[in-house]
């Protein structure tokens, strides 16, 4: 009887040409999904970023030295610590969409250089730290320490 009441609800609403927003307090449960937060929409555009980074890495392993390499799988071994923290804080509806992984990955060039890659972690640091101020403190606390990771990267890169 509850299940009959409860599916009877919008089309006895529509009927007498309410909304149901009309009748409840709060955000209308029958318009629709609802938008994203500004720091749900933040945080997936840098996991799609960090995607992107991944993916330059890999590009770069192609043709470098075994030396180089080393130090290249180094550094993409602590960018996948960094999308596996920042995929954690997700927590999105079931019916909201997630960042691509093919998206990011077929951004990346055939090769990678290790200017390319410096400029790239320049570029991350710089954009994580602009968006600290828009975010909450515990995911602002999370791109900082990213931040400071990429930086350190440029030096371990040899820039």
């Amino acid at each position: 009887m509850l299940a009959a009441s409860a599916a009877a609800l919008p089309a006895l609403l529509a009927t007498a040409g309410c909304r149901s927003s009309d009748a409840f307090a709060g955000p209308d449960p029958l318009a629709g999904r609802p938008t994203l937060p500004p720091d749900v929409i933040t945080l997936q555009e840098v996991i799609t970023a960090e995607r992107a980074m991944i993916a330059l890495y890999q590009a770069a392993m192609n043709g470098e030295p075994a030396s180089r390499v080393a130090v290249l799988e180094g550094l993409l071994a602590q960018h996948q610590q960094h999308l596996a923290q920042l995929q954690a804080r997700l927590v999105l509806p079931s019916a909201s969409p997630t960042p691509s992984a093919s998206a990011s990955r077929s951004a990346a060039p055939r090769r990678t250089t290790i200017a390319q890659l410096r400029a790239a972690e320049r570029a991350s640091a710089t954009d994580l730290v602009r968006r600290l101020v828009s975010v909450p403190p515990a995911l602002a606390q999370l791109f900082a320490s990213i931040a400071a990771s990429d930086a350190t990267h440029v030096a371990a890169l040899g820039g």
